[in-house]
This record gives structure tokens, C-alpha cells and sequence, in this order.
């Protein structure tokens, strides 16, 4: 096994057991509620991980928020958060 495919495999491994004891900690993924740049890792198309959404409430970007909340949050022009991607507000 290649250093590079170690590598990716260990740094795999600790994104999942974060998201894991996140999601165990009663927080959900949420979809299109973030600030640019203040997105979770794997946003999507147009983000390449943690911190790399370029709009504002990017619909395949996410964030962590307390379960529960997500749907319900105030967010500006009538957007609300989802529990899957959305296909609005993407980079152009």
C-alpha cells in the first residue's frame, strides 16, 4: 500500500469518526445555512473542503447545527436550512 493511499485512508478514517461523535453529540448536517467560508468538509461542487464555500448559504454546502433545528432556522429572502443539498445560491 502506497504512503498517499495510507494517508488518505487514515485522514478518511478520522473525518468519519468526527462527523460520527458530532452527529452523536446531537448536532445534523444542515445544507445552505452557512456564511462563505464557514462551511463542514465535503461541501460539494464549487468547495473542496472545511472553509471553502465561496457563497453565502451555498445550498450543498453544510454546517453542523443542534438536531432538530435545521428546517426551522430564520435565515434572510425566505431560505431555510435542509437536511440534503439544495440546488440553490451555487457558485457561478
Amino acid at each position: 500500500m502506497s504512503k498517499t493511499v495510507k494517508t488518505l485512508a487514515v485522514a478518511s478514517a478520522v473525518a468519519a469518526a468526527f462527523t460520527t461523535a458530532s452527529h452523536a453529540a446531537g448536532n445534523e448536517k444542515c445544507y445552505g445555512v452557512s456564511l462563505a467560508g464557514e462551511n463542514g468538509c465535503a461541501a460539494g461542487p464549487g468547495t473542496t473542503c472545511a472553509g471553502t464555500s465561496t457563497v453565502d448559504y451555498q445550498g450543498n454546502a453544510w454546517t453542523l447545527v443542534p438536531a432538530g433545528t435545521c428546517e426551522t432556522m430564520e435565515l434572510p429572502e425566505g431560505r431555510v436550512g435542509s437536511l440534503e443539498p439544495l440546488e440553490r445560491d451555487l457558485p457561478a
